[in-house]
């Protein structure tokens, strides 16, 4: 045993890919998932309630997939605006090598599949979409929030979905107390006993933020 977790840096065990199909940006595709990362088996139903719930991405600027894992989340910010850079974040070296080779055979040019400490300190972000890593720990989780999600331009939307039995209302909580009083946060969808919860950073005057029901 090995010990990997999909959170490992540099997982131990042996690598064994394997082909997947599943339906990103409203098509099938056929992409390489691995052994030592996240959901290599399949889209995990999280990813799919953010995908469902989640208005189309902005056309152009930086784009944020926090937590990238095999890359189902960037691949469908890749494909959906590809006139955007999408930044696919990991600290999984694996599954950025997936991500890149899935990039790759969608010709999705237009993703950078990087470590975190590889974006550049001044590139402020359009969206952020992330499935997060829950199970890291409530302290890395809110460092890996407390992070990324100032870099949010002013009005752009940082989308996170959690299953709610993990927790995903103590975080909607603690992002409200944390965040600076620049930012609003809400529960924007649920779904297969997930939550999608949405940060917004402010422009000046209050924009309210409407609860979106999954179907």
């Amino acid at each position: 045993m090995t010990g990997d977790h999909y959170f490992s840096g540099t997982p131990g065990s042996e690598l064994k890919t394997k082909i997947i199909t599943v339906d990103l940006a409203g098509a099938p595709r056929r992409l390489t998932t691995a052994n030592g990362i996240f959901s290599p088996d399949r889209l995990d139903q999280g990813t799919r309630v953010l995908l469902a719930n989640t208005p189309p991405p902005p056309e152009e600027g930086n784009l944020l997939d926090l937590g990238c894992g095999w890359g189902p989340i960037a691949l469908s910010l890749g494909l959906l605006s590809p006139a955007a850079t999408v930044w696919a974040v990991d600290v999984n070296e694996r599954a950025l090598d997936v991500a890149r080779r899935n990039a790759t055979s969608l010709a999705c040019d237009n993703i950078r599949a990087v470590l975190p400490d590889d974006v550049p300190d001044d590139v402020r972000f359009a969206t952020i979409w992330s499935n997060p890593p829950i199970r890291v720990g409530k302290n890395e989780l809110h460092g890996m929030l407390t992070r990324w999600v100032p870099r949010l331009e002013p009005g752009a939307d940082g989308f996170f979905v959690v299953q709610r039995n993990l927790g995903a209302d103590s975080l909607q909580r603690w992002l409200h107390d944390e965040l600076e009083s620049s930012f609003g946060v809400a529960r924007v969808a649920t779904g297969k006993g997930y939550r999608v919860l949405r940060t917004r950073r402010r422009t000046g005057a209050t924009t309210p933020i409407d609860v979106v029901r999954a179907p």
